[in-house]
């Protein structure tokens, strides 16, 4: 099992930045990537961003290119995801998820944490 904690959502307007955070606990020795994906109403989930634990590989959807990075600060199971240039688009709830070994895909995700722009 692990266990995921996201911070860091707000209300901010368009243009702002907020960093999101998302501590893992547990068995974190199992985690081989993190990603971070949102959910707005009436869409679906989307993926935004993540990396491999091993190499630290990075990957965007094309809408955050260049206005998200996602980082891992060393020797932690905490993954960052600072977004700048924020615009209404980018509201939504965002939830960060681990694969870990054994399992297939995104195996284990966080209660999520709400990101309002504003206009």
């Amino acid at each position: 099992q692990v266990q995921l904690a996201e911070s860091g959502g707000g209300l901010v307007q368009t243009g702002d930045s907020l960093r999101l955070s998302c501590s893992a606990s547990g068995r974190t020795s199992y985690i081989t990537a993190m990603c971070w994906s949102r959910h707005a109403p009436e869409n679906e989930r989307e993926f935004v961003a993540s990396m491999r634990w091993s190499g630290g590989s990075t990957y965007y959807a094309d809408s955050v290119k260049g206005r998200f990075t996602i980082s891992r600060p060393k020797v932690s199971y905490t993954v960052n995801l600072q977004m700048n240039n924020l615009k209404p688009d980018d509201t939504a709830v965002y939830y960060c998820a681990v694969a870990v070994l054994g399992r297939d895909g995104y195996a284990y995700w966080g209660q999520g944490t709400q990101v309002t722009v504003s206009s």
